[in-house]
């Protein structure tokens, strides 16, 4: 099978070309290098430019006419940046992805794999989350992620396009095999911002400190980034049989199915690394909310699927992984490779 990826080069796209590409898929990658790595893209064939970009994907089509299904990962997706500047949110996440499925369609390609979040979610008073419970997104970034899972669900009903829709919080880890990671060496999340501070001999600042949970930190399902890029390649091996005529879209929450608290999070980091991280408290930021975790029994029963690396796990990973990114230097990525 022949499978597009856009943001194929970002590290939750990268890590799923790498999980498409271990069961014999064929993975085409489609980014713009805005936030991706070229590096992450050059082991696939590769097309640097914007998924809004009729002519483009007409070209991939053209040279890549046995392309099976669309995997979309291509997104904006940090919150304060959201909040910030909502516009360009909308911009990039709902009316580019509006072009890139008309475009895809008019090229009679109908089955779209979407990398959505489960940010989408109202809080539950009980922090569990599944594919029924209210959607009220908190933040301009996770309501873009709800617009384009109307936009899907609209074009299936009208019989354009079929499309599951994967809903997921907090990816942490890298590629187990160290092939792809974090692509930025200030990530913008929790785990990364540990690794900083880490590195930097800094504090690291838990926003949130008398949210409705157990310990008063926010309460957060974070998931191995393997496991995550498992479940779609699972759901591209399986599409027809996740979606079909009588049910042409469908949602899917992925994750542990528990919640860990950032202070939580924290006592893991020291427990992996040794030395208990220096920390600071301060106020809630824009967009947060005290969190969920998923309930991920539909994906089990659906896919066979359950996350099987635990969050200890996810924090070793991804310090290897940093190692082995600020050695090689691949941060330093200002160039890139001529596109096919």
């Amino acid at each position: 099978m022949t499978v597009l990826i856009t943001g194929g080069a970002g590290f939750i796209g990268s890590t799923i070309a790498s999980a498409c590409a271990d069961r014999g898929h064929e993975v085409i990658v489609l980014d713009d290098l805005s936030t991706g790595v070229a590096a992450f893209a050059d082991r696939h064939r590769f097309y640097r430019g914007d998924i809004a970009d009729g002519a483009l994907l007409d070209r991939i089509v053209r040279e890549n006419p046995d392309i099976d299904i669309v995997v979309h990962c291509a997104a904006k997706i940090v919150v304060p940046d959201s909040v910030a500047d909502p516009l360009g949110y909308f911009d990039a996440n709902v009316a580019r992805t509006v072009s890139l499925l008309t475009n895809l369609t008019r090229n009679g390609l109908d089955r779209v794999v979407f990398s959505s979040s489960a940010a989408i979610y109202d809080t539950p008073v009980d922090g569990v989350v599944h594919e029924g419970s209210p959607v009220a997104p908190p933040s301009p970034y996770a309501d873009t992620k709800a617009v384009v899972e109307r936009v899907l669900q609209a074009g299936a009903t009208a019989g354009s396009l079929r499309a599951v829709a994967l809903r997921y919080f907090n990816p942490i880890g890298a590629d187990p095999s160290l092939r792809t990671g974090l692509q930025s060496p200030t990530p913008s999340h929790a785990l990364g911002k540990l690794i900083s501070a880490r590195r930097d001999g800094g504090r690291f600042t838990i926003t949130g400190t008398d949210w409705p949970t157990r310990d008063g930190s926010g309460v957060r399902d974070y998931v191995h980034v393997w496991d995550l890029a498992e479940a779609h390649a699972l759901v591209v091996d399986r599409f027809d049989e996740v979606v079909g005529a009588l049910r042409p879209f469908r949602a899917l929450n992925l994750g542990t199915g528990r919640g860990t608290t950032v202070l939580e999070l924290v006592e893991a980091f020291g427990r992996v690394t040794g030395q208990a991280p220096r920390v600071e408290l301060a106020g809630r930021r824009p967009g947060d909310t005290a969190g969920a975790f998923a309930d991920v029994s539909a994906a089990r029963d659906l896919l066979g699927w359950e996350a099987r690396l635990s969050v200890d796990e996810g924090i070793a990973d991804a310090l290897r992984w940093a190692d082995v990114a600020r050695r090689s230097g691949l941060f330093d990525h200002a160039s890139a490779p001529v596109a096919h």
